[in-house]
This record gives C-alpha cells, sequence and structure tokens, in this order.
C-alpha cells in the first residue's frame, strides 16, 4: 500500500492540473473521488478505498502530506535514517556506498540517502539527518577557525 501511494504522489507531482482539482474546494468530493478512483485504477483494493475516503472526508488537497507522513512512520518502524549527503563534487557510487556503509554502521540503523553537490563547500562532506547536522567540509572548518578566532580576540 505504501509503495503505491508513494507512486501515486509521484504521478500528482508530474500532474499540475489534478493536484489543482483536488485542491479546488468548489470541486465536490464525490467528483474527487471518481478522479482519485480512475488514477489508481490497477491499485490494491485498500489503497483505492483509503483514497475514497480521503476525498469523502474533504481532505484530497491533503494526499501528498499524509503519504509525507505515512513515510516517516514506515521509516520509523522499519528503522530507515533519511539523510542528505552534500558534498563539493558528484561521488562515485563506489564512495557513495561505502560512506552510506559507515553510516549504517555507525547508527546500527539502514540508510535512504539523498545526494546532492555543492560547490562552496570547498571539500569534504555535510550530513544532514533530520535535526542533525554533521558538517565535516572544508567551508565549516574554515568557518569554525574564524569564529574561535574571533572569540580569542574578545
Amino acid at each position: 500500500m505504501h509503495e503505491q501511494l508513494q507512486q501515486l504522489r509521484a504521478a500528482f507531482a508530474e500532474a499540475p492540473d489534478l493536484a489543482g482539482l483536488l485542491e479546488n474546494p468548489e470541486i465536490e468530493s464525490t467528483v474527487k473521488a471518481d478522479v482519485l478512483t480512475r488514477v489508481a485504477l490497477g491499485s490494491d483494493e485498500l489503497v483505492i478505498n483509503f483514497l475514497r475516503l480521503i476525498a469523502e472526508k474533504g481532505r484530497a488537497a491533503e494526499l501528498a502530506d499524509i503519504v509525507d507522513e505515512l513515510d516517516k512512520l514506515v521509516a520509523a518502524e522499519q528503522r530507515i535514517l533519511d539523510v542528505e549527503l552534500t558534498t563539493a563534487t558528484e561521488l562515485s557510487d563506489e564512495e557513495f556506498e561505502q560512506i552510506l556503509g559507515r553510516i549504517e554502521t555507525a547508527s546500527g540503523r539502514k540508510v535512504q540517502a539523498e545526494r546532492k553537490v555543492d560547490a562552496d563547500l570547498i571539500g569534504g562532506i555535510v550530513l544532514q539527518a533530520g535535526s542533525m547536522r554533521l558538517d565535516a567540509s572544508v567551508r565549516g572548518r574554515l568557518e569554525r577557525l574564524r569564529q574561535d578566532l574571533a572569540h580569542a580576540r574578545s
């Protein structure tokens, strides 16, 4: 069910007209339920019933938020750590897998990561996992050195 809802969320993101229809308060919930049912054709009956219920309760416009919250619940249940890994240059797949392996070993959890490149980092990596941020970039080190020097003069 979770995977099918994720696929539907991706389909909605690619169809702004569909999102507009779901967000329009002037369109009746039964129409929205019918549209969601047609979009989800071929999905499990449980998914279709869930979508109909959301539409009938006037929550169709919140479908993306509902799926986001479901993602968080599934990740917590499966002990998946969702991280954002930012580097100054593009990592090879091998380097990326090595870093993920180290994070998995250190955290004791399976890691699901998103890659980003920020040339302003100069070198190193920045790891963001929820509210925790680990900055091992050259830019971060220079910033910490600058602050240390500023405090030393005070």
